[in-house]
């Protein structure tokens, strides 16, 4: 399978979720109940299933690639901080941007591109760097989304960084997404290869839903919103240029730059290339956030990306072996 063709069943699925919408088969509590199940449930699910493997990959490949994904996500929070505040004025905007330049869409897209350059093997790698990733969308991106809501005259006199420090909320540490994080780090760490398949199977199934359920979610979320809307504006524009082509070649330059492992930095960037994470529309829908920028900017990132994935993956696996 080719990567423009990945692209185009990704679309169809949020097509599909649309016609479903305006079928009357979604939207309304339902989208909202989705979600949580997705968050809660379903994602944790795809988190350990990802690193329940019938082998594990090169030990030596291990900590460069938690390195190079815990380093890129540090970078990633302080772009999503303070570069939306250069794109637009709109306050109740900019975590939303914010979370869309950060993360990217991995599970359903990430995972067969990396596959389809790499091997199957180099799966195992893409969730390896998944696990820093699942960390910072349940903390930092979790924040970055609250800090839109209604911020008090103290709040807005803030730094940004201060901002999105004082919407912490602990409990973000033991929830279900980050507990199935700290086991997949856990299994990985200890190498341990021999999970059970009446454990791993049923993971697996469930952790199937994830991606299918959260491409429908957005597609019923476009369906809320006005035809006009669909077209976006200058500030989702300018984040997705940022999150498809900018974010992935300076990564991509900097690692190189610094020395680290050919491989380990093809995989990430190719990771990074990504659009935007649907989990940005599910924690939306979950938290009771307006959702309408989100959708628009992970719409208007996932029909460009059809033509920059492509390209960004060829240009950077030129010179990997």
């Amino acid at each position: 399978m080719d990567n423009l063709e990945i692209m185009l069943i990704l679309t169809l699925l949020v097509v599909i979720g649309y016609i479903a919408h305006r079928c009357h088969y979604m939207g309304g509590d339902f989208d909202k109940k989705l979600s949580g199940l997705i968050v809660d449930f379903t994602c944790p699910a795809l988190i350990l299933s990802s690193v329940m493997g019938d082998r594990l990959p090169s030990r030596e490949m291990i900590l460069p690639l938690l390195g190079i994904g815990f380093l890129t996500y540090i970078l990633l929070t302080v772009v999503a901080v303070y570069v939306p505040r250069l794109i637009t004025k709109k306050h109740e905007d900019r975590g939303i941007l914010g979370f869309a330049m950060m993360f990217g869409n991995v599970g359903f897209i990430g995972y067969p591109i990396v596959a389809s350059i790499f091997g199957q093997e180099a799966v195992f790698y893409a969730a390896i760097l998944n696990v820093p990733n699942t960390l910072f969308v349940f903390t930092v991106g979790n924040m970055l989304l609250h800090s839109t809501q209604s911020p008090t005259a103290t709040h807005s006199d803030m730094k940004p960084s201060n901002q999105i420090l004082s919407r912490f909320d602990v409990k973000i540490l033991y929830c279900p997404a980050m507990i199935a994080a700290y086991l997949a780090m856990l299994i990985v760490a200890t190498g341990f290869d021999n999970t059970p398949e009446v454990i791993s199977r049923p993971l697996t199934l469930l952790g199937n839903i994830t991606i299918p359920g959260a491409l429908l979610i957005i597609g019923s979320s476009m369906a809320t919103l006005p035809i006009r809307k669909m077209a976006g504006n200058l500030s989702v524009y300018l984040t997705t240029v940022i999150r498809l082509l900018v974010i992935p070649v300076g990564i991509h330059l900097l690692f190189t730059a610094l020395g680290f492992q050919p491989l380990s930095v093809a995989i990430n960037t190719v990771i990074i290339a990504m659009p935007v994470a649907t989990y940005g529309t599910i924690f939306c829908l979950k938290e009771g956030i307006d959702v309408t920028v989100m959708t628009e900017v992970t719409f208007i990132s996932t029909i460009v990306s059809i033509a920059t994935v492509p390209l960004v993956t060829y240009f950077f696996s030129l010179n990997i072996e």
